[in-house]
Parts: structure tokens; C-alpha cells; sequence
């Protein structure tokens, strides 16, 4: 049986008179890689920051990993990783000196070529994070989040802006991160992302969830409704030829 890592109960955050996030529960299981989806200001990222202990609940539950948000929020943190945006790196340090870096902050011994070899980066451990792609940018502050081996790493739209063989290749990391054992949740606008990467996902809009399921089962769902696409489901899509034709490796 599964173990539950996350539990949120009755999750409420309000601003002043506006309700962001209205009463929502929801649980992550260890092990998957689990979907928050909804359009811009649905609650998603508020939440998130709830869980991320970044920002104050106005009432609720939140377990994490057994512990509670409002009783231990500084062990929380020790066993979560979380996605630094460009502003948190030090514009003058390169990479294999920002990983020693964190390293220190967070008091682990970590080897920073295997770190960087697993996000195929050891041929850039010399350069500036101001100087990579963005795909190379997101590899390595996808990298940033497993320094201090948390159980539980939050990802916050990790392949906006990038091409195809990047967002794809993020993929792949995303899955073998999750396949050595780290829960992995994930907000995304790329639908198909959800689709290939979820095992579940939770739709959310107006601040309420009003979906939770396998992407496999919510699609099967609303089949059964009898909808049908204007256009016939072809067995590959125009992403499919790009990458087809140009190639999946990494490109810098």
C-alpha cells in the first residue's frame, strides 16, 4: 500500500477579502509525480507555497512526511527541495562553485560533477548560469533541488520557454529523478506534459479543485460523455515531426 507524503485538509488562503484558495484536499502518494493544473490565478502557486512552508495559510491542515506545517515547519524543510528561479543565483559563480555553495548552506558533503552529470551538464561545470540555455538553465536548477536528498522536490513550470528537445529531455530527468525514489509535484500549463509525465493531477480553477485522477482516467471520463475532437487524433503530433527531424539529444 502506499504511503500518503503529503495530506492537505479544508486548505484556505485569503488576501484581505478575496478567497484565493477555498477549502481544497487533496493527497500525494510517495513516489509519484503529481499534477497541479489550472489557468493563472486558479491557486495553484499559492498552494504550493503553502505546502513549500513559503507562505502562511489562513486555515487548513498540511502534513508533510508525517509532520505538521503549523508544528514543524523548519524539518519541512529539510526534506523538500524547491525550484530556484534565476534570481537566486549568484551572477558571477559558476556552476560547479554555486553547487558547493548550496552545499554549504544546507551543511551536505555533495559530489558537484555527479550532480552535474546527472542533468548532463559536467561539460558546462565551469560556465556561468547567465551563459547556458534555457534548457541547460532549468537542468541545473532542477539539479540545485536535489542537493540537500530531499524526499520531495516541487517543480513550478520547469520547461516554459524551452524548445522541443529541451522540454523533452526535461522530461526524461523529471522521470529518472521519480524512478530513483523522489516524489516529484509539478504545475505546468503543457497539457501533454501533464498527460506523459502524472501519474495523477489535480485540476484546479476559481481556488476549488474540480478534478483529481489519473490523466487516463479523467480523459476516459470525459469520452464517456460522448465528446469527440472536431478534428480525428492522429498518432503523432507536429512536435512529434519537429523532434522527428531535428533530433532528441541535447543541444547547447
Amino acid at each position: 500500500m502506499q504511503k500518503v507524503i503529503i495530506s492537505v485538509k479544508d486548505l484556505h488562503k485569503k488576501y484581505g477579502t478575496f478567497h484565493a484558495v477555498k477549502g481544497i484536499s487533496f493527497d500525494v502518494m510517495e513516489g509519484e509525480i503529481f499534477g497541479l493544473l489550472g489557468p493563472n490565478g486558479a491557486g495553484k502557486s499559492t498552494t504550493l507555497e503553502i505546502i513549500e512552508t513559503l507562505r502562511d495559510k489562513t486555515s487548513g491542515e498540511v502534513m508533510v512526511n508525517g509532520l505538521n506545517l503549523d508544528v514543524s515547519p523548519n524539518e519541512i524543510k529539510k526534506i523538500i527541495g524547491v525550484q530556484l528561479q534565476t534570481s537566486g543565483y549568484y551572477p558571477n559563480l559558476n556552476l560547479t562553485e554555486l553547487i558547493t555553495l548550496f552545499a554549504g548552506l544546507y551543511n551536505q558533503q555533495v559530489d558537484p560533477l555527479a550532480l552535474l552529470d546527472m542533468v548532463n551538464l559536467r561539460d558546462k561545470q565551469k560556465s556561468k548560469f547567465k551563459e547556458m540555455s534555457g534548457g541547460q538553465k532549468q537542468r541545473f536548477s532542477i539539479a540545485t533541488t536535489l542537493i540537500n536528498k530531499p524526499s520531495i522536490i516541487f517543480l513550478d513550470e520547469p520547461t516554459t520557454g524551452l524548445d522541443p528537445q529541451a522540454r523533452r529531455n526535461l522530461w526524461d530527468l523529471i522521470q529518472n529523478i521519480r524512478a530513483q525514489g523522489t516524489t516529484v509535484i509539478i504545475t505546468t500549463h503543457y497539457m501533454d506534459e501533464a498527460e506523459v509525465l502524472c501519474d495523477r493531477v489535480a485540476i484546479i480553477d476559481n481556488g476549488n479543485i474540480i478534478a483529481l485522477n489519473s490523466p487516463d482516467q479523467l480523459i476516459d471520463e470525459l469520452v464517456a460523455t460522448g465528446f469527440e475532437r472536431p478534428k480525428e487524433v492522429k498518432k503523432a503530433n507536429l512536435e512529434d515531426v519537429f523532434i522527428h527531424l531535428t533530433g532528441h539529444e541535447l543541444k547547447n
